[in-house]
């Protein structure tokens, strides 16, 4: 879908914030993806219009980065880390278990993550870029299900804030992330 009218005046504040337009990208990337769930082929050229760009750039940019998705994949992200210290803490396996769990399940999509930087909390996962950890396969089971239930509020799956109070499992543990844009 085409950015609406609103969109693209608040595209353009967003440009109007940077000394060189094209460093608006990523900021507009979750823009667009925030709004339709996925960055979709149309936001794309719409992206590359605005910035005076080549959609093949845009494009580029869209699938470097792993936080942009290209495709519909459901309302809740599980980035599951298995980096070293989530590697020799479970990661694997919670990965593998959270994905069996949520195979048919088109509002969840597991993925497997580089390092997150929360090596503290290992074995960690994010939903929506909140951090929960140390899990297991049933605690990160109840959360996500606390989320799907709306007793958790997830953030967008860009991480934009949404009023989010986490608790629950005993586990959780909630960061800010600072977003650019």
């Amino acid at each position: 879908m085409s950015f609406t009218d609103t969109e693209r005046r608040r595209a353009e504040e967003l440009i109007a914030r940077y000394p060189h337009g094209k460093s608006a990208l990523l900021p507009l990337l979750h823009m667009a993806q925030d709004r339709d769930g996925y960055v979709t082929q149309d936001a794309m050229q719409d992206i590359a219009a605005l910035l005076g760009l080549t959609p093949a750039l845009v494009l580029g940019a869209c699938s470097f980065y792993t936080m942009f998705k290209r495709e519909p994949i459901g309302r809740l992200v599980v980035s599951v880390c298995t980096n070293v210290s989530c590697l020799v803490n479970g990661g694997p396996a919670l990965v593998d278990s959270l994905r069996a769990r949520y195979a048919d399940d088109l509002d969840v999509h597991v993925e497997e993550v580089e390092c997150i930087a929360a090596c503290d909390l290992a074995p960690v996962m994010q939903v929506n870029y909140e951090f929960h950890g140390p899990v297991t396969s049933g605690a990160a089971v109840e959360v996500i299900e606390q989320y799907k239930s709306g007793a958790l509020t997830a953030r967008t799956i860009s991480g934009s804030p949404a009023a989010a109070s986490v608790s629950g499992a005993g586990t959780t543990v909630r960061r800010e992330l600072a977003k650019g844009g």
